[in-house]
């Protein structure tokens, strides 16, 4: 009997992309465009280079770390769940090892990093630590996991702003607040592809919290977030640009409202609805450096 002949395996450094998810970019940008939000209007659309080079590194580094704690976290869930049973800790392709030597690489990097930042900002990203550290634990014990998430992602907003100002003030908050329910909102779609997979293993998450009214929750989420950066524009008065970015950001969010409330979905189109979400933070990126002149 003929045997076939074993496909050549992957070089380590290619596995450990995938483990770090830099081949898929969206995951690594939808955290950074709410860390340039703050970048940008904090210095009224023009922030010192260096600062927003050390920012985007920043957010580069810190989500590596935040995948690979979370798939160090899932490496025997992950295997049950069909979109993340070919993760390389989950497939045994990388040992644990390698995925905690890696994980330290990428916090020392974001550390050396935050090395550049006022105190203010240093100690905010050292409090962000152990909230990215536990979020994957929190599927097991929270109800509402994505919650964490969005804190996590609200961090980023926090740690720019005081960047630039040294200080955090009402503007702040609300860009903060805007993040963390527009987080709520996108990682809740991102999760109902899970749906099922996570209902039999036995995890949380808010799509199964919400159960059939996840449409609607994910509607509030938006509209949310609307209402708080339409505030903070007319707060820190932004111009024209802003409020069309506002607009076109609206009717994205409302399309996608209206869409999760058809049945039987595809799981690709929650997929496909995460990815438009960072293609609508980088127009409402365009709208406020332009609407701060």
């Amino acid at each position: 009997m003929l045997r076939m002949p074993e496909r050549p395996q992957p070089p380590v450094w290619l596995v450990i992309i995938r483990l770090l998810r830099w081949h898929k970019p969206e995951g690594r940008l939808i955290l950074m465009i709410p860390a340039l939000w703050a970048v940008f209007l904090a210095a009224s659309g023009k922030p010192p280079l260096p600062l927003v080079g050390v920012i985007i590194l920043g957010t580069l580094a810190t989500s590596a770390a935040g995948c690979v704690v979370n798939d160090l976290w899932d490496r025997d869930i992950d295997p049950e769940v069909e979109r993340t049973r070919d993760r390389p800790l989950a497939s045994r392709a990388l040992s644990v090892k390698v995925g905690i030597v890696v994980a330290i690489v990428s916090l020392a990097c974001a550390a050396i990093l935050a090395f550049y930042l006022n105190p203010l900002s240093f100690w905010l990203c050292v409090a962000a630590v152990p909230v990215i550290v536990l979020y994957p634990g929190a599927k097991r014990v929270f109800p509402v996991p994505q919650l964490v998430l969005s804190i996590a992602w609200g961090f980023g907003v926090l740690i720019s702003w005081s960047a630039v100002t040294q200080t955090i003030t009402q503007p702040t908050w609300l860009l903060w607040g805007a993040t963390v329910l527009w987080t709520l909102g996108f990682d809740t779609v991102y999760a109902m592809s899970d749906k099922e997979d996570d209902r039999r293993i036995g995890v949380n998450s808010s799509a199964l919290f919400f159960g059939n009214y996840a449409p609607v929750a994910i509607g509030i989420f938006f509209a949310g977030t609307i209402l708080l950066l339409a505030w903070l524009g007319l707060l820190i008065n932004l111009h024209f640009a802003f409020w069309i970015s506002l607009a076109v950001a609206t009717i994205g969010w409302v399309w996608q409202s209206l869409r999760l409330r058809q049945r039987d979905l595809p799981n690709s189109v929650y997929g496909k609805m995460f990815r438009q979400n960072v293609w609508i933070g980088f127009i409402l990126l365009a709208g406020m450096i332009a609407g701060s002149f």
